[in-house]
């Protein structure tokens, strides 16, 4: 038998109380990841707004866990 090495799957930070959304300094509810490794944070109601447009630039994402983004679903697809 061969044993093969897996790399752990990447995980995603959750986010921190404090992180603010980039559009209205709202409390942040989605964290997204670009490709080049920046990070943007999104209130709930931005976040929703933009799910669209965010899930094109998106490589990773995090949610508060009481928030449902609609870019989820898009993303799935």
């Amino acid at each position: 038998m061969t044993a093969t090495l897996t790399p752990p799957p990447e995980t995603v930070a959750p986010l921190a109380a404090d992180e603010r959304c980039d559009r209205c300094n709202a409390a942040g509810k989605l964290r997204i990841t670009l490709a080049g490794g920046s990070e943007l944070v999104f209130c709930g109601h931005h976040a929703n707004k933009y799910a669209e447009d965010l899930v094109k630039i998106t490589v990773r994402y995090a949610t508060d866990p009481e928030f449902s983004w609609r870019g989820a679903d898009l993303m799935a697809n």
